[in-house]
């Protein structure tokens, strides 16, 4: 059975947009997205495709960097910015009546930015002390690691803020050269949401991609990420932590192998509910971490399995004993049939909540389109959990993770905490001490 999905139409120039109509809320959702993102930033300049996208809204068509906020608001509207490896969107609300004065704004900040001198300078200065800032957020210094360590020498070890020295780096005409790149018709994908009719949504479309000029489309092919090899600790050193963040993982799988939703649906008996083995092991039966969790991302290549946990200093070497041990066991012994029959009535039953609403329905089909998902990934989800058996999910579970070749990240005060931890990774064979402000 295949579910309802968004109306599908061509955009002028080769772009697509998507309409999910409800009559529920008097909301108008509006997306502006391209196929294209950090990854594509060029060697050097780390950040300048999200610095780009940021500047459309520091001045445009006459408007200051204050008016346009103050016409947002006027509009009783939002919009906010999400920067991805393969993708740069725009999220926008807005009350229905409000709606062409929200797309006239819209076509203004897409088609006429002005990149002034002195708002690029300011967001400079605001970018870096974003980046400063976020050392003080131990899952995010985690999350970092992590990507630089599984991803070496890929596009996506990079993060899409950038760095220190890159955003250093960026002058106003790096960040005129990301929009012309990055805003081009071809790439556009548009949706729209609620209180909106298919031709209504059509015109609307039309006004958007005509603001968007011409050009050739953005190669977004990053090659296929390596596994890596042995087991290699990251240690960010960082002083006075009573708390750290451990994370554990290695490349996962790809939407378009045979064995993602086994493999989607086993991950999620290893950590994927309240009631996971994770949490029974780590949450429940220890007391060492609040939250713990393991899951798959998905992106245009293979991407990361992460298993995570918050356990106190003094017992994160226990715990990341025992998150290798419950991965060791996950991949030697399979799940049980119990334990897949449980999970896959929470997949199936808990799907509801990822479709009841039309913004949401429409993310599922922008998402397909913008990662290059198989077109049926969302719409036949349900059947696909359904499918899987206890074969497959133990089959895909022992094919794409190895437990004796994974990284482990570790955020915590290494005086304290890095020795303990070596000593319960059996098998370690590299061990890096990075400080929590080396970049």
């Amino acid at each position: 059975m295949t579910a309802h999905q968004p109306v599908r139409f061509d955009l002028d120039g080769g772009g697509v947009g998507f309409v999910e109509s409800s009559a529920a809320v008097p909301l108008v959702s509006i997306v502006v997205s391209v196929r294209s993102g950090a990854i594509a930033d060029p060697a050097g300049k780390d950040g300048v495709c999200r610095f780009a996208a940021r500047m459309l809204r520091r001045g445009a068509g006459g408007r200051s960097a204050q008016e346009i906020e103050a016409s947002i608001d006027r509009l009783g509207a939002e919009l906010s910015l999400d920067v991805g490896p393969s993708t740069v969107s725009f999220h926008g609300q807005v009350i229905r009546r409000n709606v062409d004065k929200f797309v006239d704004l819209l076509t203004s900040l897409l088609g006429q930015p002005t990149f002034d001198p002195a708002e690029v300078a300011r967001l400079k200065r605001e970018t870096s002390a974003e980046i400063v800032e976020a050392r003080d957020s131990d899952r995010a210094l985690a999350n970092l690691a992590f990507r630089r360590a599984l991803f070496p020498g890929h596009p996506y070890a990079r993060s899409a803020a950038g760095r220190l020295p890159t955003i250093d780096a960026i002058g106003r005409d790096d960040v005129v050269a990301a929009y012309d790149r990055h805003f081009v018709r071809r790439d556009l994908v548009l949706g729209f949401a609620g209180a909106i009719s298919v031709d209504e949504a059509k015109v609307i479309a039309a006004r958007i991609t005509s603001a968007v000029k011409e050009g050739p489309p953005l190669p977004m092919k990053p090659p296929e990420p390596t596994a890596p090899t042995g087991r290699r600790l990251v240690f960010v050193d960082k002083p006075e932590r009573t708390q750290t963040q451990t994370l554990i993982g290695s490349l996962g799988t790809w939407p378009h192998d045979e064995d993602h939703v086994p493999l989607v649906t086993a991950t999620a008996v290893l950590g994927g509910t309240f009631t996971s083995r994770m949490m029974r092991e780590i949450r429940s039966k220890r007391g060492w971490s609040y939250g713990t969790s393991a899951r798959l991302s998905i992106e245009r290549r293979r991407h990361a399995f992460t298993m995570a946990a918050a356990p106190a200093a003094a017992d994160c070497a226990p715990c990341t004993e025992l998150m290798l041990e419950l991965l060791e066991d996950f991949v030697a012994k399979g799940i049980s049939k119990r334990e897949l029959g449980f999970i896959k009535n929470y997949l199936v039953r808990s799907y509801a909540f990822e479709i009841d609403t039309a913004p949401k329905r429409l993310g599922q089909a922008i998402e397909t389109e913008l990662l290059e998902l198989p077109a049926d990934y969302h719409t036949r989800y349900v059947d696909h959990v359904k499918d899987v058996t206890l074969e497959r999910a133990n089959a895909a579970a022992k094919m794409r993770l190895d437990p004796q070749n994974l990284v482990v990240i570790v955020v915590g005060t290494a005086a304290d905490t890095l020795e303990a931890v070596k000593a319960k990774i059996p098998g370690l064979t590299a061990t890096d001490v990075v400080p929590f402000d080396a970049d």
